[in-house]
């Protein structure tokens, strides 16, 4: 699937269908509704008789634009609504590449749905690709009200220290959307991601890297998930222009 993925960041779109079927997955050009973009979609064809679906993910990227920033959600469902939030995400400039988990992050015990924290699955493999065109990355989270109740979001440079602008950035735009931002590359937040496997990647690779957490409020009204997206559609913008 990675090798696919790869086809299609280079242009080569039919040798890309021909490589991702031979694992059952397909690639269609999509037409986003609100953006008019095009984006190319790798989802599972689920082929087999039985119909399973294994859980991989779909990625989309950027038809109509050179890629240069991704946005990543490792946790669909579970942290809800980021899968909605990634979209909105991707739609908000040119060049984007959405890479999103397919499993919930408790369909397996022991936390082996949990990509966030694993290195063997077909989401940090398709990251890690990524990574090698030296493409900033953003990942999205959502933490229950309870678990940290004096902040709508926190903001994360995760286990490196190369988008600190960035995260700056992004702060000062949930700031100005009226959210209660923790700063985590400023003082101690609590869910700060700095064990996050991709984060740790990046930081190895010497790469920007912001790992964003947002609460429930945030994410189950449409109008405030909408303004997460508006702030982060500032960033995003940035990392687009290069």
């Amino acid at each position: 699937m990675t090798d696919g993925v790869a086809l299609v960041m280079d242009g080569h779109i039919e040798e890309a269908r021909t490589k991702l079927a031979q694992v059952d997955f397909s690639l269609q050009p999509i037409e986003d509704s609100v953006s008019g973009r095009r984006y190319a979609e790798v989802a599972d064809a689920a082929a087999r008789s039985d119909g399973a679906n294994r859980g991989w993910g779909r990625v989309y990227v950027d038809l109509d634009a050179k890629p240069a920033w991704i946005v990543q959600v490792p946790h669909p469902v579970a942290d809800q609504n980021t899968e909605r939030l990634g979209a909105q995400v991707l739609r908000g400039a040119p060049g984007g590449v959405l890479v999103l988990a397919g499993a919930h992050r408790n369909a397996a015990e022991g936390g082996a749905a949990d990509v966030a924290h694993r290195t063997d699955s077909v989401f940090h493999d398709v990251i890690s690709e990524l990574m090698t065109r030296r493409l900033p990355g953003l990942q999205l989270h959502g933490f229950a009200n309870s678990s940290f109740p004096e902040f709508d979001a926190v903001v994360s440079t995760g286990a490196g220290d190369r988008a600190v602008s960035e995260a700056k950035l992004l702060s000062k735009e949930l700031d100005r959307r009226g959210l209660d931002v923790c700063r985590a590359y400023t003082r101690k937040c609590r869910l700060s991601g700095s064990s996050n496997e991709q984060g740790m990647l990046a930081a190895e690779e010497k790469l920007g890297f912001l790992h964003l957490e947002v609460s429930r409020r945030n994410r189950i009204s449409d109008e405030q998930l909408g303004q997460v997206a508006e702030a982060i559609g500032v960033l995003t913008q940035r990392w687009a222009k290069g």
